[in-house]
């Protein structure tokens, strides 16, 4: 398709545009061929995307995922709320990444990049560091004939060819070469990163950095099983490509959709990434480091709070169990229950699932009667809402549910202040997210 026939629309995340509001939505319809209905109707089951055809034209309606995507004649960009160093600052700090100069640092772009060029721009900061470092080596048992014997002679061999003059010998031997599978996966990444790039700067950057060990690493595909199988085996000795494995992961799952597992990979075209998962890690470090006599458990299961009664569970079903985003305990003691949803209910309204979810775990310890959603906020406006759960019969007060904002700007400021005051300061705002004022 021609990129000048491709209507370009740009709407931020949560936001709803149809033929009322974007006029270049308006009499616009989906093509018909198969794989632009399959894409549409896998992003609208995921909850990815909403995509609807009305007679005006089309509706769209984002949600927590961010990014770019063409879907037929529709080249569609949805921006989060926060953009380019804010963005990338916190995602640094989320995910354990480096404060590397970037491509991008110092450029009066970066406010209008998309996420997916801001971590391309890390990776290729990160690679190009370990490379100038020299890259991780590892021994590879080889076998081959060799004319100065190295290693040992493989006898077997030897004696298989019946002793026949030749001017080399069977060796086995173990030689200390870059080409191992922890460096494929770069190279395979910045590859893809060179792919993804909306910018010719950052595409050319990757490309770069990859022809730097073209020479001496093997190229390989990409799959997620792969990808989970070597952040398994991250361990100290190579502790230093893990910010790298991350993004190329972070990369690799934005451009598609799992299902029924890793090896179901189904490819989108163009990159979609979740802020949920983002805003989750983020709050899960932020606590985790700045609530020093507390432990916090990520999606701790509430064993036992319901089972299925023995005498009636005839398809002999495992019992649920409820699993908040947070349980933080203090000395083997749960004193609260948290979950990290991304979307601004400052702004927006409460959905009753969130409500519901909250309102269990609330209910679920005697003493407590309290569970707290954190969601992301960028008003200074933005304070507390409590919510009263109350016997509809007599009117007895049973439990809270607490609106608590996370109020980004701040956060950042905080994460990027390591002198003594902003650990302070980073202490007193956990204790604020956690437990306010009781």
């Amino acid at each position: 398709m021609n990129p000048e026939s491709l209507i370009h629309v740009e709407l931020a995340e949560w936001q709803t545009l149809g033929p009322d509001n974007c006029q270049a939505l308006a009499g616009m319809r989906l093509d018909d061929s198969p794989g632009v209905r399959a894409v549409v109707e896998r992003l609208t089951q995921r909850n990815l995307l909403g995509i609807t055809e009305l007679r005006q034209g089309l509706r769209i309606e984002a949600f927590s995922h961010v990014g770019r995507l063409r879907i037929g004649g529709l080249n569609l960009t949805i921006r989060p709320k926060i953009t380019g160093s804010s963005l990338l600052n916190l995602v640094r700090y989320a995910f354990g990444l480096r404060r590397l100069h970037l491509l991008t640092d110092d450029s009066p772009l970066v406010n209008q990049l998309g996420l997916e060029d801001l971590l391309i721009s890390q990776l290729n900061a990160e690679v190009h560091e370990l490379v100038s470092r020299g890259l991780l080596r590892a021994y590879v048992p080889t076998g081959e004939r060799l004319s100065s014997p190295r290693g040992r002679i493989d006898i077997r061999k030897l004696a298989t060819e019946g002793g026949t003059p030749a001017a080399t010998l069977p060796c086995l031997h173990h030689p200390r070469i870059e080409d191992t599978s922890l460096n494929r996966v770069l190279l395979a990444g910045l590859k893809m990163a060179a792919s993804m790039a909306g910018s010719v700067e950052l595409r050319r950057e990757s490309r770069k950095v990859a022809a730097l060990m073209d020479e001496r690493v093997s190229p390989m595909r990409l799959d997620l099983d792969g990808l989970c199988r070597i952040q398994r085996g991250m361990n100290r000795l190579n502790a230093a490509y893990e910010p790298s494995m991350t993004i190329i992961r972070m990369l690799f799952e934005s451009q598609g959709i799992a299902f029924g597992g890793a090896s179901a990979h189904v490819a989108l075209p163009g990159f979609l990434f979740d802020m949920n998962a983002f805003f989750q890690a983020l709050t899960s470090r932020f606590l985790r480091e700045n609530l020093p006599e507390y432990v916090v458990r990520d999606e701790h299961g509430l064993k036992g709070m319901m089972r299925y009664r023995p005498d009636f569970n005839p398809r002999s079903r495992q019992s649920p169990t409820p699993r908040p985003d947070f349980v933080i305990e203090r000395k083997g003691k749960i004193v609260a229950f948290l979950d990290a949803k991304y979307r601004d209910l400052w702004e927006k309204p409460l959905p009753r699932d969130m409500l519901y979810q909250l309102a269990v775990y609330a209910m679920s310890h005697h003493e407590l009667r309290s569970s707290v959603i954190l969601y992301p906020a960028t008003s200074h406006a933005a304070t507390e809402a409590r919510i009263d759960i109350a016997d509809p019969n007599f009117g007895n007060h049973l439990a809270q549910v607490r609106l608590r904002p996370v109020h980004l700007p701040t956060l950042e400021k905080l994460v990027a202040n390591h002198t003594a005051k902003g650990q302070r300061g980073r202490e007193s705002y956990a204790w604020d997210l956690a437990f306010c004022h009781g």
